[in-house]
């Protein structure tokens, strides 16, 4: 999943706390060897391999996975989206560098784009590609997803006060660090990578940040970053970061790339069909490094 993970942890029997935290790492390295598309031997690389010729059957969990995330992808109109594999590709994303397409190119693009391509059959757990050159790309989501079930691998263990970060873009707090009434976590200022715009509590609770930051380069004066929207095939402008809190990692991994394609006011009839989910859009300030827009469900 291309980022580093770590986990903060207390208990009273160091030993057994240690052997908890190792087991959580090894349920992020599952998760990753499950849904890498960078390593070839996976099932989901096996996956985009294969699915534009018919069926694929595949293993219940990741089947599973992939149907929440196109219900992601259906209840925010397609600004979510598993997709956009060969959007990254084309952009210059997957392995780095940066490149923008030619116009016929990303007119190409946009016929091997959509979640709807994606034919799922619940009954036979199988997945096909109705169009060649789909592929899918669970970068958006699958952290939060891995941060979730190392949560309850450590709660499975008796483990009541954790803090386990996917390379800080998915944070959740599980308890509260002894004598505290929640972790503390700062949120990155997404001008100044040094500083932190504001600092929030987490309790049994999910930070996921999306910026633009993270990945991008410059061409002709216009900086490109790697949140792209599925729907014209370009990346997100005008948006410099996304901060949501939410009940669990999955669900805002998915909704902080959803939010910043869709922008605030598309954002607010969105959020208002969620439950205890806030979102912090960072936007270019006139005079000013940003402003920051709240919006909550």
């Amino acid at each position: 999943m291309a980022c580093a993970y770590a986990i903060v942890a207390y208990g009273d029997d160091g030993g057994e706390l240690a052997l908890s935290v190792e087991a959580a790492f090894d349920e992020v390295d599952r998760i990753d060897r499950l849904m890498s598309h960078y390593k070839p031997e996976s099932p989901l690389s096996r996956l985009n391999r294969e699915a534009a010729l018919g069926p694929v059957a595949i293993d219940t969990e990741l089947f599973d996975f992939i149907a929440e995330s196109l219900r992601y992808s259906r209840d925010s109109g397609g600004a979510f989206d598993i997709t956009v594999g060969p959007l990254m590709k084309a952009w210059g994303f997957f392995r780095g560098g940066g490149r923008v397409p030619s116009a016929p190119e990303l007119m190409e693009l946009r016929h091997r784009v959509g979640y709807g391509h994606v034919v799922l059959n619940a009954q036979d757990k199988t997945i096909r590609f109705d169009h060649p050159g789909v592929e899918l790309d669970l970068g958006g989501i699958a952290k939060g997803y891995a941060v979730d079930r190392a949560v309850a691998v450590l709660r499975n263990r008796g483990v009541a006060a954790a803090l386990v970060s996917a390379g800080g873009s998915t944070v959740f707090g599980l308890g509260a660090p002894p004598g505290e009434p929640a972790w503390e976590v700062s949120v990155q200022d997404p001008v100044d990578p040094g500083a932190a715009a504001f600092t929030v509590r987490l309790r049994d609770r999910a930070l996921s940040v999306s910026g633009s930051y993270e990945k991008s380069f410059e061409k002709d004066g216009v900086t490109y970053s790697h949140i792209m929207d599925p729907r014209t095939a370009r990346p997100v402008q005008g948006v410099l970061s996304v901060a949501v809190l939410s009940a669990t990692g999955t669900e805002g991994d998915a909704l902080d790339d959803a939010f910043f394609v869709k922008g605030v006011a598309a954002s607010q009839a969105y959020i208002e069909r969620l439950q205890a989910t806030e979102a912090f859009f960072f936007l270019p300030g006139p005079g000013e490094k940003w402003r920051m827009v709240r919006l909550k469900s």
